[in-house]
């Protein structure tokens, strides 16, 4: 790959830093955002991704067809590193960008793509993820939720867990049993499924960090049409796996931990150290920090390799889950460094007047395992690395 950019790369770049420079909030990238609770905070994603959508910032890398730019890979790493230079924040419909859109573009029938692409973009519709179920986390192809035919129809009934913004999202990706007698990785079905359907209950999960972003969603005798299908009756398992790729190269980017590191190494010429000056003047503390930065960058680039398969038409490949494991572990022990530098202030929640950072580090702390979990496990990931990448003999 070539990182020297072209004339027209750097108008790209122009374009982009101008247009933060006049329509991103300076309050977007204070401290303070992060103060909030998850509804407000999803509230300011949601404003933002209409900004964004309104100049045509949101899925660029998406087909201009579909309503993206069509972005190379390198107007990808620019837009990445002038979002991340500001420390933007997200977007509400995150989940529906990153898994939803690129999965219907390699699935959809057209009508599909017509029908919810261009609201996923907008925002008009959120997205959110019907995977896991108590007893089939780890092991998702042992999901028991079923899909009954009746009609035009399926009626459903089960149980999802861990389903992120559930109680916020207008559409579900669920992954349904319509075949209760094929193996497990067989006799399942992909279903877009609309959250106002009658027999839906959605009940919030309280996190150690006192938000609620995640959720229990029932079905009850949830009917939905034959046509929100993705892909073919009982042949869901290979749809499913494309929403996991697209969601794992997703997840370890380092473009997200780069703001963090900055951050952090801010921190470090702060609080004070045992010697009397300040945790930056320790040279250990200086090599732990540097140690981390070159994990960063080194996800960063790893995670140019799957921009690359998806911008010549292939769905991200098992390399993803390099970065998805790398990422979210990363990220843990960036967390566990800032609660060593910070000592005894580590014990103060967010929002203390006391608080470094007003607490933040703490709340990112409490929050840092959240990813080893989500979107498979980091077991889940060394098994998919060992079978898939290395191709190591299964034990």
């Amino acid at each position: 790959m070539d990182f020297h950019f072209s004339p027209q790369e750097e108008a790209f770049r122009q374009e982009i830093q101008s247009w933060l420079a006049t329509n991103m909030p300076p309050s977007y990238a204070a401290d303070a955002f992060e103060e909030r609770s998850a509804e407000d905070r999803f509230d300011i994603h949601l404003a933002w991704q209409k900004q964004l959508h309104a100049g045509n910032w949101v899925g660029i890398h998406w087909p201009k067809a579909y309503g993206g730019r069509g972005a190379t890979i390198l107007e990808q790493v620019i837009y990445a590193e002038e979002m991340g230079r500001v420390h933007a924040p997200g977007i509400a419909n995150a989940l529906g960008v990153m898994l939803v859109g690129p999965t219907l573009i390699h699935w959809g029938s057209e009508e599909q793509k017509q029908r919810f692409i261009p609201k996923i973009l907008s925002a008009e519709e959120i997205w959110c993820q019907g995977y896991s179920e108590p007893g089939s986390g780890s092991d998702l192809a042992s999901l028991q939720t079923r899909a009954v035919k009746d009609g035009d129809f399926f009626v459903i009934n089960g149980q999802k867990v861990w389903t992120s913004y559930a109680h916020r999202a207008d559409w579900c990706i669920l992954l349904t049993r319509t075949d209760p007698t094929a193996p497990k990785h067989q006799g399942i079905t992909y279903l877009l499924v609309n959250m106002r359907t009658p027999g839906i209950t959605v009940r919030p999960l309280v996190q150690v960090t006192g938000d609620a972003e995640f959720n229990e969603v029932f079905f009850e005798d949830v009917r939905v049409p034959k046509a929100n299908i993705l892909g073919e009756l009982n042949r869901g398992w290979q749809v499913a796996v494309t929403t996991l790729m697209f969601e794992r190269a997703n997840i370890g980017m380092g473009f997200q931990l780069e703001p963090v590191m900055r951050q952090l190494i801010g921190l470090s010429k702060r609080v004070p150290h045992y010697n009397g000056t300040v945790a930056w003047e320790d040279e250990s503390v200086r090599q732990r920090l540097v140690q981390l930065l070159i994990e960063v960058q080194a996800l960063k680039y790893n995670g140019y390799r799957n921009l690359t398969r998806q911008l010549h038409g292939s769905p991200p490949g098992p390399e993803g889950s390099l970065a998805k494991l790398a990422g979210s572990e990363l990220n843990v022990r960036i967390a566990q460094l800032a609660m060593e530098l910070l000592g005894p202030y580590s014990q103060l929640a967010l929002g203390s007047p006391y608080a470094l950072d007003s607490g933040k580090w703490s709340r990112r702390a409490l929050s840092s395992r959240l990813m080893t979990i989500a979107g498979g496990t980091s077991e889940i990931q060394r098994g998919i690395i060992g079978d898939r990448v290395l191709g190591m003999p299964k034990g």
